[in-house]
């Protein structure tokens, strides 16, 4: 059962809570059954500034990096980040529509925004993680599992597959699962076959 102290109208308390304009509201009747996991630093590669943070809130200065003249203008949010050492901080609240996954369709469905969390992750497509963001998104998601129906796990990759490529085979699904102790269905189809990290016995 869900402790519903961890939780206040779709805000974790275990997070730091910075509120993105970013959002809406999910169609009416919505099962929040998906998370869908990301990558992103800003400038690409370079980790712990406030760049994310601020692309998340549209305070971002487009003319601080040439990268960001790449994304100029663009609104978008997920609801939790974890940065390299494991720090949490939440976005928009579950209960509302975060602008993460763009035009995507995972299990049969369009727009994975309506029914999904998303949760990026500090870091570069096809790059490994920290073990500390590992522990933090791991608890992260067994609570979220606890307080809504969540029965799949997919990456950007996979809800929006040759237009992202996030977490790439930098990310250790094997061990995610392993540490929630999920079944092999959650997960998309033949990603532990294919997977480069799985550890042969």
């Amino acid at each position: 059962m869900s402790d519903v102290s961890l939780w206040r109208q779709g805000w974790f308390q275990d997070a730091q809570h910075i509120h993105s304009p970013n959002f809406g509201p999910r169609p009416l009747g919505t099962e929040v059954d998906l998370v869908v996991i990301h990558a992103i630093s800003l400038p690409p590669g370079e980790y712990g500034g406030p760049q994310v943070a601020e692309l998340f809130t549209n305070t971002l200065d487009w003319d601080a990096h040439p990268y960001f003249g790449q994304i100029r203008g663009m609104e978008v949010s997920a609801h939790f980040f974890i940065r390299r050492h494991g720090e949490l901080i939440q976005f928009v609240s579950c209960d509302d529509r975060a602008w993460h996954a763009g035009r995507s369709h995972y299990r049969g469905r369009d727009d994975c925004n309506n029914d999904s969390v998303g949760i990026e992750l500090e870091g570069l497509d096809g790059q490994t993680f920290e073990p500390a963001q590992y522990e933090t998104l791991g608890k992260l998601i067994q609570a979220i599992s606890e307080h809504y129906p969540i029965a799949h796990m997919a990456g950007h990759e996979h809800v929006a597959p040759g237009r992202k490529e996030d977490p790439g085979p930098g990310f250790d699904w094997r061990f995610l699962q392993q540490r929630l102790g999920w079944s092999d269905r959650c997960f998309p189809e033949n990603i532990f076959l294919s997977s480069n990290l799985e550890k042969k016995s």
